[in-house]
């Protein structure tokens, strides 16, 4: 029976049926739960029992899910490691955000919301795209990792020269971080930006350098998630 339940909500076949079924239950009732969130006025009666039973969904969800975490996670002690796994965080994030006691709707409180805003994020269990970007990420991670490090050293050089050149537009280091991190990203808000002709040259500078830098991570991507699709090319030909 459990293993059953396992195939069910964890390792369903493309030909079962009940599997797929409950796929499809569980991303109704996920969207169902995240419709009051798109209101300022949650209040609603209806709103209010949308909320209870999806979330006594989830929580026999989770249920499930813990009781055959043996059969995905190798070991004596799975049913200790399936709690802090990626998905049951945020499972038990998405329910306990909706059994607080406290009235969400007072000022002071309404950060207590955010939590709910991890409901969505279910929906990627679900989504086989988002499995194939995991494992393209897992085994480029060492490459990633080393970008970043770049990255970051960038961020901070850039930073840095930017605080020395311009400093009365740049009272703070954060500031001078803030403007290298936004123009990398090649967003360029305008609220800061360099006044001075020196400054400018180092924006220009920081600018060709920061689409190189930028491209580097989209380039890992891009061939780890081309070679993870090859296979599946290979044998539809």
């Amino acid at each position: 029976m459990r293993r059953r339940i396992y195939e069910m909500i964890e390792k369903g076949e493309p030909d079962d049926k009940l599997s797929l079924n409950y796929d499809r239950f569980m991303i109704f009732c996920i969207l169902v739960s995240i419709l009051p969130l798109c209101f300022k006025d949650s209040s609603h009666p209806a709103f209010f029992w949308m909320d209870k039973i999806t979330v006594a969904i989830f929580i026999v969800d989770y249920i499930l899910r813990w009781g055959t975490a043996d059969f995905k996670l190798k070991g004596s002690n799975a049913f200790l490691k399936y709690p802090f796994t990626f998905f049951a965080v945020i499972d038990l994030v998405a329910v306990l955000s909706s059994l607080t006691p406290l009235n969400s709707t007072l000022r002071a409180v309404r950060i207590l919301r955010l939590p709910k805003c991890m409901k969505p994020l279910k929906i990627l269990r679900y989504s086989k795209g988002f499995h194939m970007m995991t494992r393209v990420l897992q085994k480029e991670k060492d490459d990633l990792l080393t970008v970043c490090y770049f990255v970051v050293g960038y961020i901070l050089l850039s930073a840095l020269v930017m605080f020395q050149v311009e400093p009365d537009t740049f009272t703070t280091f954060l500031d001078a971080i803030y403007w290298s991190a936004i123009t990398l990203m090649t967003v360029g808000y305008g609220d800061i930006h360099p006044v001075t002709d020196i400054g400018k040259v180092v924006a220009i500078l920081s600018s060709f350098l920061g689409i190189a830098v930028f491209a580097l991570p989209t380039g890992i991507i891009t061939a780890g998630y081309l070679a993870e699709l090859e296979p599946k090319r290979k044998r539809k030909d």
